[in-house]
């Protein structure tokens, strides 16, 4: 089945290009330029939202970094990055797939803006609360001696969820808690995350130093 992954190697997509090599999958690379590339009427027929990620597989498209990770590991079960659906452990997996997409995200992106919120009331409304909060929840769960997400196995969890933490901390936007370097650095050491580190560079433009 035809799979077409666009991208740009300064974006997220670097987390699905990880994901796409965790499977093992074979696919076809179309990095679409920032600004009036991005915004053409053609790839706005794919992505309305007129940013990358975008997948296509066999004339399904997939946007979105969590559901296209989430995508692929149902696509290619034989690579077992996600647990069986009906288990304990996908109830987990769910719930830190979209911990990342939602209160991860959103607090990280907003203290970057500088956007904070100190009235506990107003909090509850962020459907984060803090970034603090948020960095507490990662911490209880990375400091209890788990080598990944949901335990000992590797999942689709850790490219998504690892790779906020990972960027987090290299770009300064989390802060270092208990737990998250050493985390970090076990899950980028993974073959498949430096093979798809080594594409992304070297895509990168040549006036723009590789991230």
């Amino acid at each position: 089945m035809a799979m077409i992954f666009y991208t740009n190697p300064m974006s997220r997509g670097r987390i699905v290009r990880w994901m796409l090599e965790e499977v093992g999958a074979e696919y076809e690379t179309r990095v679409v330029g920032y600004g009036p590339e991005m915004k053409s009427a053609d790839y706005l027929g794919l992505n309305p939202m007129g940013k990358v990620p975008t997948l296509v597989h066999d004339g399904a498209v997939i946007t979105e970094c969590a559901a296209i990770c989430a995508y692929l590991a149902d696509a290619f079960p034989e690579a077992g990055l996600a647990p069986p659906h009906g288990t304990p452990e996908r109830g987990s997996y769910y719930r830190w797939l979209f911990f990342g997409a939602g209160p991860v995200e959103q607090a990280v992106i907003n203290a970057s803006f500088g956007f904070t919120v100190d009235d506990p009331q107003k909090q509850r409304r962020t459907g984060y609360g803090s970034l603090d909060r948020v960095c507490d929840t990662l911490e209880r769960l990375l400091s209890d001696g788990r080598d990944h997400i949901l335990g000992e196995s590797f999942s689709t969890a850790d490219v998504y969820l690892g790779a906020q933490i990972a960027w987090g901390l290299q770009f300064g936007t989390l802060p270092e808690r208990p737990g998250f370097g050493a985390y970090a650095a076990r899950i980028l050491a993974r073959p498949a995350a430096i093979r798809a580190r080594e594409i992304d560079e070297a895509l990168m433009p040549q006036d723009v130093p590789a991230g």
